[in-house]
């Protein structure tokens, strides 16, 4: 029995024995912290075999361990009494023979932590004791721990280095043991007179097991193969291997070229089961990391922040889903709300944002198709726009390949969703759309179908099926290409003016306080109207991108300021 050694009411209990009820055995009186004071009487009964919290009493204290129980869940001989008995039934009797001993104090309801099959939900788990295969851990953990920690293999974010490193740190050995009737069933053999051999296959189990036992007599037959099979993660934890068959086959063209990888995206739910031993495996088979980053992402939940589950029933179909925004504007919406390690609070406005913005792309598209393409001279406004655009444009491929680099991706699709969204369609394409019923010069359409096709490369890593639609109906292509192999090295090394950029927001902001200006005193936007510049106007080249989308007259230079007269 164990109590909480700074519990007063029970320090009288501390070095001395007690008796359980009915069985009549003498047991010990321990102390640690992990009883809680405040629960029942501040007593715990501990029973090794049949508790996980239990069992790591019982290691600690070299307690006796005693399975009470049968593997069809009655009561074995061990138990002493109620042998043969059903476990519920034990339960019920044990109350009638403790009130009839005069043993019962009290009885108080609570609410415990039972956990329940998942393939039979009304069937509740006994925690039971069993031999089970184990692996030796902490050769694997120090050769894992140092690379990540040095960043020779890194993570992102950054912070699931510290749990990484405190479960390496803590490490236990890992139970690799299955009881299934699926899997990869354990390569161990029993002997008939006890002792096992473990071996790739029958023949060798047999010749091993005849050398151990010294008896040349022995066949197949007399042998038994483990019936448990290995845990699913011990097969998946050879993933980056296996893959090209590096076990079977370790020094292989296809291992040898893709081994180690670039990048493994995973959720950090999985950073024990999955990612630390994948680690381990090619460090210990390969001598070398599998992968070189590790992207972990959100986790998406729903509103309560509960995580999607089968067993809740609070996952949304995503066919469903797809079929209402579409696959891009699911995709794109997820990924705009989920920044790197951080868990996604799912709702459906997400994707409903993802579906506008496909519907905004469709639309400058369209937009751009239906105009017509005249020889004629280029508008200065729009040679103005094009070479903006086009510096813009090559910023934001910078600004996105920094971003990509650190795997801040909901960033950098960010940037361009704002860079198509405010700049392309808001202002450039406003900019050079010709009057209606007019055509449009051919070099600013032109420069506009090359500056699409650019954004559409941009956005293809997102939104992968609308890009490559309109990216093979924006030009006539050959049969067989793609928008996936088209290289934006050049526009992401691309030089750009930064003064036209600054000077361009002074211009667009001109713009905009000029219409609200005509909102605020009720001016038409078609009215013309003439701005004053006191002194020297710093943005003059730009005058005729800010005549056309404000609707000026004209803009000139005074010296002071006009005074408007007042009435009376």
């Amino acid at each position: 029995m164990c109590i909480n050694p700074s519990d007063p009411k029970n320090l009288w209990l501390k070095g001395r024995k007690v008796i359980v009820p009915l069985v009549n055995r003498t047991v010990s009186v321990i102390e640690d912290d992990y009883v809680d004071v405040e629960f029942g009487t501040g007593c715990l009964k501990v029973t090794p075999a049949h508790d996980v919290n239990d069992y790591m009493l019982g290691e600690k204290y070299n307690l006796e361990t005693i399975d009470i129980f049968n593997d069809d869940g009655t009561l074995s001989k061990e138990a002493a009494i109620y042998i043969g008995m059903d476990r519920f039934d034990v339960k019920r009797q044990i109350v009638v023979d403790l009130e009839s001993a005069g043993l019962m104090e009290k009885m108080e309801d609570y609410t415990n932590k039972v956990g329940y099959s998942e393939r039979n939900p009304d069937t509740a788990i006994e925690p039971k004791l069993s031999m089970q295969w184990f692996l030796k851990m902490q050769h694997f953990a120090d050769m894992a721990l140092p690379p990540v920690m040095n960043d020779e293999l890194k993570f992102y974010p950054p912070k699931y280095k510290n749990i990484y490193r405190n479960w390496l740190e803590n490490i236990k050995d890992w139970c690799i043991s299955r009881q299934l009737w699926w899997g990869h069933r354990i390569p161990a053999y029993f002997l008939p007179k006890g002792g096992f051999v473990v071996a790739d296959n029958i023949d060798k189990a047999l010749r091993m097991a005849r050398e151990k036992s010294g008896d040349s007599t022995l066949t197949a037959d007399d042998l038994r193969q483990d019936e448990d099979v290995l845990d699913t993660w011990f097969s998946s934890w050879l993933w980056p291997i296996s893959l090209f068959d590096g076990i079977n086959n370790p020094d292989n063209e296809e291992i040898n070229y893709y081994y180690p990888t670039s990048d493994l995206v995973t959720g950090p739910d999985i950073i024990f089961f999955w990612v630390a031993r994948m680690i381990m495996s090619g460090y210990e088979y390969r001598q070398d990391m599998p992968f070189r980053n590790v992207y972990f992402t959100g986790i998406v939940r729903d509103k309560l922040g509960r995580k999607m589950s089968k067993s809740l029933g609070n996952s949304p179909d995503p066919i469903e889903l797809i079929d209402k925004y579409g696959a891009d504007g699911v995709r794109m919406g997820l990924m705009l709300s989920a920044p790197a390690g951080n868990d996604i609070p799912f709702d459906e406005a997400i994707c409903e944002q993802g579906r506008n913005f496909n519907n905004k792309i469709w639309n400058a598209f369209r937009l751009t198709r239906s105009w017509k393409v005249s020889d004629m001279e280029q508008p200065e406004s729009s040679r103005i726009a094009v070479e903006w655009f086009h510096s813009k444009l090559c910023s934001t491929a910078a600004e996105m390949d920094d971003l990509m680099s650190k795997y801040r991706i909901n960033e950098a699709l960010m940037a361009v969703y704002k860079l198509f969204w405010d700049e392309f369609a808001s202002w450039y394409l406003e900019i050079i759309k010709p009057a209606y019923g007019r055509p449009i010069d051919s070099k600013t359409y032109s420069k506009t179908l090359d500056m699409f096709e650019q954004l559409l490369m941009l956005l293809h890593p997102f939104m992968p099926f609308i890009t490559e639609e309109l990216w093979q109906n924006l030009r006539n292509r050959k049969d067989g290409e793609t928008i996936m192999n088209q290289s934006i090295i050049e526009l992401v090394s691309g030089k750009y003016d930064e003064v036209l950029l600054a000077d361009f927001e002074q211009a667009k902001q001109v713009v905009t306080e000029i219409r609200s200006v005509r909102k605020s005193k009720n001016i038409g936007p078609r009215e013309p109207l003439t701005v004053e510049v006191v002194g020297t106007n710093p943005i003059a080249a730009l005058n005729t991108v800010i005549l056309k989308m404000a609707g000026l007259d004209k803009i000139v230079e005074v010296e002071t300021k006009m005074t408007v007269p007042h009435h009376s």
